[in-house]
């Protein structure tokens, strides 16, 4: 396992292009189209909306395709989760190094709401049920929580087939990215389905929120399986939303890091972003896995 950390400098220059991160967004601030708007990139983008099946949440999902040919084997694909939030994360000068490399077909998983982040969906849609309750509620908001099986079934058996019938993909290069309850998510689906993406990235996860752990079965889990986890975190960021730090805010996930490190096919890599918060690590952790391609 390869502990990390970019200087401030650095990782201020990977924040959003021409604005200050904010460590924590209004809960009515816009999603940033001004790159879907664009017609000179490298990539072009085009939208694709999904329903849940009962038809509760309702999503669009941002498609980026690279402008040159796709590989023999189709592209391989970056799935973004709270991909209003994530378009306005990119920019024109990545897309163009991107392009420049091994272009990956990029795919912003959002909400059809003009806002930035969609809260009510999200904190369903990213959160594992917690054994022994019998309702399922978010701890901060007291709503719905607990569908992240279901949300992950839609993504494998309605959203990749609809994205690959716009793009060819390469099923075998598939990364799952997440921030915060997103961070969570893309860990619950590598505990839970391994085989499903070749890469996790899991920024600034909220590991208060469930008891995170690799079970005695998730051995037998990977077996014949390879896969990749990136963990990111910012120095700044408390350990837990709801109460004081315990005086070690990264404790938890780098004991994460280290259980994980012990699995058999299962490559760990934890990065840390100096002096950034919770907010400001949610594009600073994209671009540092697009940068990867």
């Amino acid at each position: 396992m390869r502990n990390l950390t970019l200087p401030l400098t650095l990782l201020l220059a990977l924040a959003l292009p021409g604005q200050a991160a904010q460590a924590r967004p209004a809960p009515d601030q816009l999603m940033d189209t001004r790159l879907l708007q664009r017609t000179d990139m490298d990539y072009r983008f085009s939208r694709l909306l999904i329903d849940s099946a009962d038809g509760q949440r309702h999503y669009q999902l941002w498609i980026g395709r690279p402008n040159a040919a796709p590989p023999k084997n189709g592209f391989p694909v970056l799935w973004m989760l709270d991909g209003n939030a994530a378009i306005g994360a990119l920019d024109a000068d990545l897309l163009r190094d991107l392009a420049r490399g091994k272009a990956p077909l990029l795919v912003a998983i959002g909400y059809q709401t003009p806002l930035r982040i969609e809260r009510t969906a999200r904190i369903y849609d990213y959160t594992p049920n917690r054994p022994g309750l019998t309702v399922q509620t978010d701890p901060l908001s007291g709503l719905p929580s607990g569908g992240a099986d279901v949300f992950l079934d839609l993504l494998r058996e309605r959203m990749r087939p609809a994205v690959a019938a716009k793009a060819p993909i390469n099923l075998q290069e598939q990364i799952l990215w997440g921030h915060s309850y997103g961070g969570l998510l893309v860990l619950h689906a590598l505990l839970t389905r391994p085989g499903e993406f070749a890469r996790y990235a899991a920024a600034s996860p909220s590991l208060w929120w469930a008891d995170i752990h690799p079970g005695a079965d998730f051995k037998q889990r990977m077996n014949g399986h390879k896969a990749d986890l990136l963990l990111m975190r910012g120095t700044a960021e408390p350990a837990n939303p709801r109460g004081p730090s315990d005086g070690e805010p990264d404790r938890l996930i780098r004991q994460l890091a280290g259980e994980l490190s012990d699995i058999p096919g299962l490559a760990v890599d934890y990065q840390t972003f100096d002096g950034m918060s919770h907010g400001e690590t949610l594009p600073a952790s994209l671009r540092r896995v697009l940068q990867n391609f």
